[in-house]
């Protein structure tokens, strides 16, 4: 039994009873009140924003918002809005299901459909502690992340505005977990990314908590309880460090693309699950 994710049900319910919900700009009581997970800073210890997934449905409309169509990287995957085949809550976990079901949307058949659910004006954050639980799915051409974008980038489009990726997991890798930072000056399309990969053999067969803790001088990342990365503020300008404005966070599950399909995509692999257990910000 998972006694974070118990005591994130009890919260819920107290907080539901309370009408106490951080989410509404409310004090969250502090009885049950989930604490991040162990091996962090303990900087950041004020529950904010969460949420634990424990009502079946669609995922909350007050909470998510979704991306929608075939947004970037030539990814395969239509991203569909608010369809339970796609997105759903259900056993305690957000599940997003990449699918080869041909589904005729506006008007077109979509051959493989997944979810990109989005916090973008309705959960955003300039520093803090970030913690999503979350069970990746593996094999040739899947491509799940949770990673965050300025709400108003004040620099331009990507990557002039950032990047923060707290987990990027490719398929074809089974044992390595990715983690990155891109800015303008600093980002793949230039050769000069910041960013790191840890090994973690058969990361799919089980749940992990991935994290970052940002502060004004840098961003930490987390993989359990261990700090895996860590980027400094130590450049003046934007081009090295846009952060300086407010972020939300996006839990996509792409299949094939400029990255996830560079080794082949397995199309039998369809349909398969992204499990995310919680999502909890403190500050």
């Amino acid at each position: 039994m998972n006694v974070y994710k118990t005591l994130g049900s009890k919260f819920l319910s107290a907080a539901i009873m309370l009408c106490a919900a951080s989410s509404f700009g409310q004090e969250v009581p502090n009885v049950d009140t989930p604490k991040p997970h162990p091996g962090g800073s303990g900087k950041f210890t004020k529950l904010v924003w969460f949420d634990e997934f424990d009502k079946d449905g669609l995922p909350d409309p007050e909470k998510w918002g979704y991306e929608k169509g075939y947004v970037r990287n030539r990814e395969l995957q239509y991203y569909t809005v608010a369809r339970k085949e796609n997105a759903e809550v259900k056993e305690g976990h957000l599940v997003i299901t990449a699918r080869k079901d041909n589904a005729v949307i506006d008007g077109e058949t979509r051959e493989i459909t997944s979810a990109s659910l989005i916090t973008r004006n309705k959960g955003d954050w300039q520093t803090g502690r970030i913690e999503v639980r979350a069970k990746v799915p593996s094999g040739l051409g899947t491509w799940p992340a949770i990673w965050m974008l300025p709400t108003k980038s004040k620099y331009g489009g990507w990557p002039r505005g950032g990047e923060i990726d707290i987990m990027e997991y490719v398929g074809y890798e089974p044992d390595k977990i990715y983690f990155n930072l891109h800015t303008g000056k600093y980002n793949h399309t230039r050769g000069t990314g910041r960013g790191s990969s840890v090994t973690v053999e058969k990361a799919h067969e089980n749940f992990h908590v991935f994290a970052v803790e940002w502060f004004e001088d840098r961003i930490d990342w987390y993989l359990d309880d261990k700090k895996v990365f860590t980027v400094l503020n130590n450049e003046p300008g934007w081009e090295a460090w846009p952060l300086d404005q407010e972020f939300y966070l996006i839990l996509n599950f792409a299949f094939g693309g400029a990255w996830g399909a560079s080794r082949g995509v397995n199309h039998d692999l369809l349909p398969i699950e992204y499990r995310i257990d919680y999502v909890r910000v403190f500050q």
